[in-house]
């Protein structure tokens, strides 16, 4: 786990190196500007992704004859009126685009102001559909639907004859996006949730949670929250005589996850939406590898820091692509342009028309010594 304070002077000192670099070729450089939790009970999913994209941008900007390509942080703590403040103030800088914000809450109070303002809007670490319908035309998404991930979910657990499935989820935008899903996914089997329970966002007060699930004897609970919760969750359960599986959606942050649960994360299933840090069969993660093992102490090979990557690597591809000098519109435009392309066996295919770019889910495990097995 990254300190956060080594953390907070290390992206500074690496975003002003950037603009130095930067005045150094003459240049003016693009600004990305990016709202996400450095602190609180979900700072890793924060500290993670940027960590990613700065990896990938460190490269790029490395390359002679380029524009450089930095990141302007601020944290929001996963709250969205500190969110729409610092989206507000991104926005009156004149930031070329927003990206990777993490979460739906403080996404969902981002947007407007993005669609408002005309900025790009480029992967939000989020699965909700009510950031992806309707169709907005500077949003976006480069991971698969929560709908995606819960439907791989139910469909696993009903393939095992598991069919009692409980809900504990956030009591938010986010938690509600992932409790939709799964109940879709259960109603097309003629099935619903046997439980359901919440906890608020940024709490780990589970107690009346576990005990509500936990009396529906159900064989197993779909967890739609943040690493801490879920893990203060997993614990409880099970100190409280429950020995049936728990289920993630990606957005927990599996490592993290890990983390936080130790020896106790053994069997936790995560649906993830990008391919495994840890799997070199994948060209992708070959070349992630590559860059975190050069980057050293600066860089860590998770999830989380594997989408920041992908996703730094796809907007770049999208400047790449732009017609004449770099603008949002050229952004727009190169990005739609993207169809069927791999980027090391990862697929991401835009359109005018569809500005989601992938539908890739798979399971995860969690090992009793932390790693995750896909």
């Amino acid at each position: 786990m990254i300190n956060r304070r080594h953390f907070s002077l290390a992206t500074g000192a690496a975003a002003l190196g950037g603009f130095q670099l930067a005045r150094a070729q003459g240049d003016t450089p693009l600004v990305l500007g990016q709202s996400a939790p450095f602190t609180g009970p979900a700072a890793q999913l924060g500290i993670q992704f940027h960590q990613g994209a700065k990896l990938f941008l460190d490269q790029y900007n490395a390359q002679p004859g380029r524009r450089q390509v930095v990141i302007k942080n601020l944290d929001d703590g996963y709250e969205p009126d500190r969110c729409a403040a610092n989206t507000q103030k991104l926005i009156d800088e004149d930031v070329f685009a927003l990206f990777g914000y993490i979460g739906t809450p403080t996404s969902m109070a981002a947007l407007p102001l993005a669609v408002k303002d005309k900025v790009p809007f480029i992967a939000p670490f989020t699965g909700a559909m009510s950031l992806r319908e309707p169709f907005q035309k500077n949003v976006f998404h480069l991971r698969a639907s929560y709908n995606d991930e819960t439907a791989l979910i139910v469909k696993q657990l009903t393939h095992l004859h598991l069919k009692k499935i409980a809900v504990f989820y956030q009591n938010d935008a986010y938690g509600k996006a992932g409790l939709d899903g799964v109940t879709l996914a259960l109603s097309q089997q003629d099935l619903k949730p046997v439980a359901l329970a919440t906890v608020e966002r940024n709490s780990v007060d589970v107690a009346s949670a576990v005990k509500s699930i936990v009396a529906a004897r159900p064989d197993a609970v779909v967890q739609v929250g943040a690493y801490k919760a879920c893990a203060a969750f997993i614990r409880e359960a099970r100190k409280a005589g429950y020995g049936g599986t728990f289920f993630n959606v990606s957005f927990v942050g599996t490592q993290a996850l890990a983390d936080e649960l130790g020896k106790g994360g053994a069997g936790v299933m995560v649906t993830q939406v990008v391919p495994s840090p840890y799997n070199p069969a994948n060209a992708i993660t070959r070349e992630f590898s590559d860059a975190v093992k050069k980057a050293g102490a600066a860089a860590s090979a998770n999830f989380s820091s594997m989408e920041g990557y992908l996703a730094a690597k796809v907007l770049t591809e999208g400047l790449r692509r732009a017609p004449g000098k770099a603008s949002r519109d050229g952004l727009i435009a190169g990005l739609e342009s993207i169809d069927r392309q791999q980027f090391g066996g990862f697929e991401v295919s835009f359109s005018p028309k569809n500005h989601v770019g992938s539908k890739f889910v798979e399971l995860s495990m969690i090992t009793g010594d932390g790693k995750i097995r896909t």
